[in-house]
């Protein structure tokens, strides 16, 4: 469901690209030393976001350092630790121990009952730590499963479920900014939810699976597809005007990049995909790393 809330990589200043992986490289490396390398699979882009996020908006104090892995074992690579890092890899595991049991339970997929049981422990651990955010995941995972399984087609709630959780994830402290933070994880679940579901249409028809889009027809017909971006924009506008509320200075530029910019990039690579499907001309473009290139949709 997650890896939606992406950075638009060709938008972003060599400097600012270079922060943004030194968060993506911190998250890894936060959640290898923490909870092992089964939790690096887990790795995704939209926990980097709140690791950016929260580190623009608290600032904590940080620590930088150059490493290599096993995916970079030649160079040296920049990873930001700070406690907001270190969140983010909590929120990480919370959120990927629960994705993992839901599949088990509903589906029986082995490797997934694995992976979980191995991080068991942690979460029993997190959801000590963490009782309000746990309790909302719980909850809304729950609903969600019920919802499903139904074949509830309501927009606004079943969407509004993964928002429902991320706001609480999103609030890290409760304080002064607690509520424009639940804001932006609320509308930021609802778009993640939807495109989730936009990207599975074809597929969850094919094997006959729920999907909130499964009636719509050709969600990338011309009428169908624009309000299709109409409700996604809806979502994102949302998230972005909590965002600007917010007294946010470090970082800035590429939680703007994110939520003006590279959040489309997917839709764009989706919506060119169909297109190619369908015979048209057009490719969906990459920039640095393989992510989809800019200005497909602005």
């Amino acid at each position: 469901m997650f890896g939606y809330i992406h950075v638009n990589e060709q938008e972003l200043k060599l400097k600012e690209y270079t922060e943004y992986r030194g968060f993506y490289c911190g998250l890894c490396h936060n959640l290898h030393i923490r909870y092992g390398r089964i939790a690096q699979l887990m790795l995704n882009y939209d926990l980097t976001f709140l690791a950016v996020l929260l580190t623009g908006l608290y600032e904590p104090s940080e620590e930088i350092s150059y490493r290599r892995c096993i995916l970079h074992p030649v160079m040296k690579h920049m990873h930001v630790d700070n406690e907001a890092v270190r969140y983010a890899a909590d929120m990480c595991v919370m959120l990927s121990w629960q994705k993992l049991a839901d599949d088990w339970r509903d589906e029986r997929k082995y490797p997934q009952f694995a992976m979980a049981a191995v991080l068991k422990k942690d979460y029993a651990r997190l959801r000590k730590e963490y009782p309000r955010q746990a309790k909302a995941l719980e909850r809304n995972i729950r609903l969600l499963s019920e919802a499903e399984k139904s074949g509830r087609k309501d927009i606004d709630y079943v969407a509004g479920l993964t928002g429902n959780f991320l706001a609480e994830i999103f609030a890290w402290k409760e304080d002064e900014w607690q509520d424009d933070l639940r804001a932006m994880g609320f509308y930021l679940g609802k778009f993640i939810y939807l495109m989730d579901a936009l990207e599975d249409v074809e597929k969850d028809r094919k094997h006959g699976n729920y999907n909130l889009f499964s009636d719509f027809g050709d969600v990338w017909e011309e009428g169908a597809e624009q309000k299709m971006r109409e409700l996604l924009t809806e979502m994102m506008a949302e998230a972005s005007r909590a965002f600007e509320r917010l007294p946010v200075i470090a970082h800035a530029p590429i939680i703007r990049n994110v939520l003006y910019s590279g959040v489309w990039c997917r839709y764009a690579v989706m919506r060119e995909k169909a297109k190619n499907r369908a015979g048209e001309d057009g490719a969906a473009k990459t920039g640095r790393g393989g992510s989809p290139c800019a200005g497909l949709i602005k």
